[in-house]
């Protein structure tokens, strides 16, 4: 079966040029999730760049997470947040959050880390970094966590291409540093849909 798709915002993503952008890729498939990375931005920019992908993401059918801020989430109208602060974090985030709104874990670096999260009332564990080099590790985990647990798992792959864009039996596939980089990230994205078999 072929993983649904969680897309992640570039880390330096062009203000001006990258709504346009970001409405292509979304065009290109069907995506479930849009996670806003904040990278270095200031808690302005980044608020900005967050009601940006609201606006589109959502319009497009996705659920559109915020990294970390439970407070900029709800002011916003996010579907939810993407956690990286660990188990402390993570059950401020359920607490302020569910049932209403997602709250998935991230930062996830060995099966104990994961297994923690997973005990907790949590939508989805992420396994892999949200931009560079996809590590082993993370791969074997997300591929242990699917054969073992319930709670979905999100494989993230920021360089995948339609020749390595294995989710490893995760129900989620993360794409985003080589959709960004690419000359058209829409061609970029439907060349993977394609290689996945998911639908535009």
């Amino acid at each position: 079966m072929a993983p649904q798709l969680y897309l992640i915002t570039p880390a330096n993503a062009d203000r001006a040029r990258f709504p346009a952008t970001l409405m292509a890729v979304l065009n290109a498939a069907e995506f479930s999730a849009l996670l806003v990375a904040r990278g270095a931005l200031d808690d302005g920019a980044y608020a900005d760049l967050v009601a940006t992908a609201i606006n589109i993401g959502q319009g497009a059918g996705c659920a559109v997470l915020v990294e970390d801020d439970i407070a900029l989430a709800r002011r916003l109208g996010a579907d939810g947040v993407h956690v990286t602060g660990g188990p402390s974090a993570l059950k401020a985030a359920i607490a302020a959050l569910k049932p209403a709104m997602i709250v998935g874990a991230g930062n996830l670096h060995s099966r104990h880390d994961a297994m923690t999260s997973g005990e907790m009332d949590i939508d989805y564990v992420f396994f892999g970094p949200t931009d560079g080099k996809p590590d082993a590790t993370a791969i074997d985990l997300a591929e242990w966590w699917s054969q073992t647990f319930e709670v979905p798992a999100v494989l993230s792959l920021p360089d995948a291409t339609p020749d390595t864009s294995d989710a490893r039996g995760a129900e989620f596939l993360a794409l985003s540093q080589s959709l960004w980089s690419a000359p058209d990230p829409a061609k970029a994205m439907q060349a993977i849909a394609t290689a996945l078999g998911v639908s535009a």
